[in-house]
């Protein structure tokens, strides 16, 4: 949603790049919203017994996602390294709208004379060539792999424990197969516990 609402901030912006995520995005939701108009229109055309009503909720709607539409795909050649005007040549029979869509589905090319390419820094939809992180992550940076130690001054994540040979913070009692820290007893077979610490009662 953030695409395509991104796409009609730049309602009628001709230049610089847009990548293919932004272009078909902006395109789901085109065609999402066009159905649901349709759907108004169908059932205005049943109450008043009127084609007029779904005609005109069609046209409306078709008329003002025009020239937004428009741009996306413009900047979305630019963003392949080619002209505007490679957009017409949809207009050609039988074979136009095919490599039209063709050129619409290529990647991004490097930095050209249309601006910086999208997906490196300084792109993307956050502004730091990265897309929405996953539910759970973070947005800045790179985020935490499964089984990667955190990085300095963060917790671990919920499950995780410290690696093999690695000492538990200060207060926690070591993992299965870790060996006590510094300070720290752990009675074995027919050793006594320390000073104080008597054991549960029938353990003995």
């Amino acid at each position: 949603m953030g695409w395509y609402i991104g796409a009609l901030k730049k309602y009628a912006t001709f230049e610089g790049r847009a990548r293919r995520k932004e272009y078909w995005m902006f395109t789901l939701f085109l065609w999402l919203f066009g159905i649901a108009a349709g759907i108004v229109g169908g059932v205005l055309t049943a109450v008043t017994k009127s084609p007029a009503p779904i005609i005109i909720v069609m046209v409306v709607y078709f008329l003002a996602m025009f020239l937004p539409g428009l741009a996306v795909a413009v900047r979305r050649l630019h963003d392949t390294g080619r002209s505007g005007g490679w957009y017409f040549i949809s207009f050609v029979p039988w074979v136009g709208g095919i490599i039209l869509l063709v050129l619409l589905c290529q990647d991004s090319a490097p930095d050209n004379e249309y601006g910086p390419n999208p997906k490196g820094p300084g792109g993307g939809f956050y502004g730091n060539g990265y897309d929405a992180p996953p539910y759970g992550q973070h947005a800045f940076g790179q985020p935490q792999g499964y089984g990667q130690p955190p990085q300095y001054g963060q917790p671990p994540a919920y499950g995780q424990q410290p690696g093999y040979g690695q000492q538990p913070p200060y207060g926690q009692q070591p993992g299965y197969g870790q060996q006590p820290g510094y300070g720290q007893q752990q009675p074995g077979y027919g050793q006594q516990p320390p000073y104080g610490d008597q054991p549960p009662y029938g353990s003995r």
